[in-house]
């Protein structure tokens, strides 16, 4: 017990060193910007994509705007494939070797994003040394060096293609943390690769049970999942009973808002929540005070940031802003340049700045109509897809349609609930059902992944409107005609609730 006290003592000491560093680009936050902006320029000026765009030429922001294109994964996703095949200096100096699998795009089943290793060392590593020196410093007595850290990624196997490996970006961090972490880590690094879901959360609770757990790190969904089983395994009251040294909870990928009171049921007792903001394309946001979830935006790990306005964003050529620039309260699609390679890249997320002394964000949302209460990211081009098949094979057709998550009570997983309101109802609403599910998850793998053995989700809730349904209660409102309408997807039930209830 004295040895694991001295070492959380010594490593509580060296990673609180960094707080000094963070302050730093808080107290001089568009020089730290700029100083990045230019270095990735100088850095890249020798690729294939700085020599088309002229790296070597810009000189100011202004010159960086005018000469490089803002993209969407699909605008540059030739290159990134070029980088996969094992070509050098493509995007970013030399050969990319991991590639960070993910969900979401419009045309594809899954995105393929490139992780240098500048972009691993100094912004993904990086970070998670950050969240836990921003809770040690805002915690002197914390003991989270004493317990084990609960770890929780998603399908985790790397697999190889080309000259590179690519998997969840889980699995990336997993196969390259340093050993002092692996030695606090549970469950142990053999289990954290595991790819069959069922298969890995048995051995995750097998090992996780017997372990002394401080600090929970993961999506609140999948996480909650977890220590659902936990508690079945071991018969405990609570996570507290079982765990009674747990002391915060590091979260991220999805609205904590629906999850809290489960996890204030589940835990037994209070603890710290920590909310942080990442992706596969970069680590952006770490929450740094213990009673606000508001996020600092993390300056210094080799992204340079920028905006766009949400009521320009459908603009063929709309204003964009840099940090310098940026209005408290209003709502912005973030832009990104990485020490990945992605260069003014729309990352899709839209954020709202709380405060701009320092920097501090919220997540509002996606550019996109969306669902991803459970790490599904559902979109709506995805849902459109899927319901054009479902039509297709019970020969329906659609008017009018809206969708919302069920959020996860207790021992019950998830689901989407649906309105629909046809024109030709489906021969069988059942196949109608089944095939809509269907297609959705051969579009959609995060969706897929959520509704295996219904852990997470479970099959969708399916009702049809009464005729004129969405007519009825746009009009209760006073909002015929013009571009009025019910958003055909959202994250929370503000929509559906109501139309459900003139339903009955």
């Amino acid at each position: 017990m004295a040895t694991k006290a001295l070492f959380n003592t010594v490593v509580n000491w060296f990673i609180r060193q960094r707080i000094d560093q963070i302050q730093n680009f808080m107290d001089h936050p568009i020089e730290t910007q700029k100083g990045i902006l230019f270095s990735q320029l100088f850095h890249a000026e020798d690729t294939e994509y700085g020599r088309a765009y002229g790296f070597n030429s810009i000189s100011s922001y202004q010159d960086f705007k005018n000469k490089v294109p803002i993209v969407t994964y699909e605008d540059f996703e030739p290159f990134i494939e070029r980088a996969r095949q094992g070509h050098k200096d493509v995007t970013w100096p030399g050969y990319i070797k991991h590639f960070a699998k993910s969900s979401g795009t419009t045309n594809a089943k899954s995105k393929f994003i490139p992780i240098s290793a500048e972009s691993l060392e100094y912004c993904h590593m990086k970070a998670g040394k950050d969240m836990v020196s921003i809770y040690a410093n805002n915690h002197p007595e914390n003991q989270l060096f004493t317990n084990k850290n609960l770890r929780l990624g998603g399908s985790s196997e790397l697999h190889a293609d080309f000259n590179t490996k690519f998997g969840d970006l889980s699995a990336i961090l997993i196969d390259n943390l340093p050993f002092w972490v692996e030695i606090t880590t549970t469950p142990s690094k053999k289990v954290s690769l595991m790819s069959e879901w069922e298969s890995k959360l048995k051995a995750i609770t097998s090992e996780v049970k017997n372990e002394d757990v401080g600090s929970i790190l993961g999506v609140p969904s999948w996480m909650m999942v977890l220590l659902q089983r936990v508690l079945k395994e071991t018969d405990s009251g609570s996570i507290s009973e079982l765990w009674p040294n747990l002391e915060v909870f590091f979260h991220g990928g999805i609205s904590f808002k629906p999850y809290k009171d489960q996890y204030r049921q589940i835990i037994g007792k209070k603890i710290n929540y920590y909310e942080i903001y990442n992706a596969s394309e970069g680590f952006f946001g770490i929450q740094d005070r213990s009673d606000s979830d508001e996020m600092l935006l993390m300056l210094d790990y080799g992204i340079f940031y920028e905006f766009i306005p949400m009521d320009q964003f459908h603009f063929s050529n709309p204003k964009v802003v840099s940090l310098e620039d940026v209005e408290v309260g209003k709502n912005y699609a973030m832009v990104i340049t990485t020490n990945g390679g992605l260069w003014r890249y729309l990352i899709g997320d839209t954020v709202v700045f709380t405060s701009t002394n320092p920097f501090r964000i919220k997540i509002t949302g996606r550019t996109k109509h969306y669902i991803n209460a459970f790490g599904e990211e559902l979109m709506i081009t995805n849902v459109e897809s899927a319901l054009s098949k479902a039509c297709e094979v019970t020969g329906a057709s659609i008017t009018d349609f809206t969708g919302a998550p069920v959020f996860m009570k207790e021992n019950e997983g998830g689901a989407h609930e649906w309105i629909f309101e046809f024109s030709h109802h489906p021969d069988d609403l059942d196949r109608f059902t089944d095939a809509f599910d269907h297609h959705l998850k051969t579009i959609n793998s995060d969706y897929e992944a959520k509704r295996y053995n219904n852990l997470t989700l479970k099959r969708p809730i399916v009702h049809i409107a009464k005729p004129d349904l969405f007519y009825q209660w746009l009009e209760s409102k006073g909002k015929l005609g013009g571009q009025n309408k019910v958003p055909r997807l959202s994250n929370d039930r503000e929509y559906i609730d109501p139309l459900l209830e003139l339903n009955r």
